[in-house]
């Protein structure tokens, strides 16, 4: 905002939910508690009802997101790090390994292949925080690791046009603030992972682990050099164990945590499914565009559009008054500006992650409503103006 312009009003009205949060997210609209009332609580997971559940979770997943009848869906442990690191660590190492890296979570992937797994043809891709890596050198002969969207850079992929249909290696991709909300191309992906906590805002510690044929066959033909621990094993005798994709978790699931899953998945199938979960995200992001484009103290992390999220959107404070100030100091500005909204309770954890550029991040995933990230907006250039006044930068 300009500083001729006048500090702006104190807003009159707060966010109805105030949940902008990349993880967990924000709960489905009209979600409390009672939602969780058919749980199978205090029943094996291994019991007729609870299998029931679990299958009815995959199912369902498979209905939304359209996932072909020929890929298996498995439920695992450890939110969507377990799931992408059971991946990794069971079908890496058969051919080369192009890793591609934009933020934190890619970065993370990179230390498990090249320090942890200590794979020997890796060409490691990478990207500073607001770009992407060149994908247009990307080999499809060998095996490629990325992130679908980056969480902590607000960066994705624009499509998935740069994956050869003819190729050799596998597609190994982190989807977790990616699915439910953009157009994942199945014929393009070999494991796509996500997290319930994310676009369908259900509870944490639970993973799903999407695997094509071409996946499926790199299992039960390749044995890693490795050891693997028992939570990573989904082969016995050298074929897939088919009860992990039918339910049959590899260890106890929360059977709360699942009862929340089906009701997002319920509420994503009654509101219109896939489509109209891209719709709601599409217009929150545009809510929060519409806002950008008007207010010359914001701007993107991300510099190319078509590579801007809709779920993660990461924001710079870009004021030639901030910007001119230390490192150190414009962190510390952004971090003002998301107490101040927490302690008006209109806004929680907005800040930047801990390892990205200084600045904002809205999630504006399904579960968002747009009415809200509208007024959040009046309240970010109320809480940006009061945080420079008192820095002694707004006029």
């Amino acid at each position: 905002m300009s500083k001729t312009a006048g500090a702006p009003p104190r807003p009159s009205k707060r966010p109805i939910r105030p949940h902008f949060s990349s993880g967990p997210c924000a709960k489905r609209p009209g979600w409390s508690v009672e939602a969780l009332s058919g749980a199978a609580v205090a029943l094996s997971h291994r019991s007729k009802v609870g299998k029931a559940k679990l299958k009815e979770a995959i199912d369902r997943t498979r209905a939304v997101l359209g996932v072909p009848a020929d890929y298996r869906i498995g439920i695992v442990p450890g939110s969507d790090t377990g799931a992408f690191e059971m991946a990794m660590w069971s079908m890496l190492g058969a051919r080369g390994l192009d890793i591609l890296a934009w933020e934190s979570f890619g970065e993370g992937w990179v230390t498990d292949a090249v320090k942890q797994l200590k794979l020997k043809d890796v060409r490691t891709m990478k990207a500073d925080y607001g770009d992407l890596p060149d994908l247009s050198k990307v080999d499809g002969d060998r095996d490629v690791v990325f992130t679908w969207n980056g969480t902590t850079s607000g960066v994705k992929v624009p499509n998935g046009d740069w994956i050869r249909d003819d190729r050799q290696g596998l597609t190994l991709c982190d989807a977790t603030s990616a699915a439910f909300a953009q157009d994942l191309p199945w014929a393009k992906l070999d494991v796509t992972t996500f997290s319930w906590q994310k676009v369908l805002g259900g509870e944490a510690a639970h993973g799903m682990l999407i695997l094509s044929p071409r996946a499926v066959a790199r299992l039960e033909s390749y044995v890693p050099a490795w050891p693997l621990p028992k939570l990573f094993r989904m082969t016995k005798g050298g074929k897939l164990i088919d009860g992990i994709f039918a339910g049959e978790t590899i260890n106890t699931p929360s059977l709360l945590c699942v009862e929340d899953y089906l009701d997002a998945l319920k509420w994503a199938e009654s509101v219109g499914g896939l489509k109209a979960l891209f719709a709601r995200s599409e217009e929150n992001a545009a809510t929060v565009a519409r806002w950008v484009a008007r207010t010359p103290w914001v701007d993107y992390l991300a510099k190319a559009p078509a590579t801007r999220s809709n779920t993660s959107v990461c924001l710079r404070i870009v004021d030639p008054e901030v910007t001119g100030l230390a490192l150190e100091a414009q962190a510390d500005l952004a971090k003002k500006i998301a107490s101040v909204l927490q302690a008006e309770n209109v806004a929680y954890d907005i800040g930047a992650y801990r390892d990205a550029p200084p600045g904002l991040r809205l999630w504006c995933g399904a579960t968002v409503e747009a009415a809200d990230l509208a007024l959040l907006t009046e309240w970010l250039d109320w809480a940006f103006a009061k945080v420079t006044a008192e820095a002694g930068l707004a006029a």
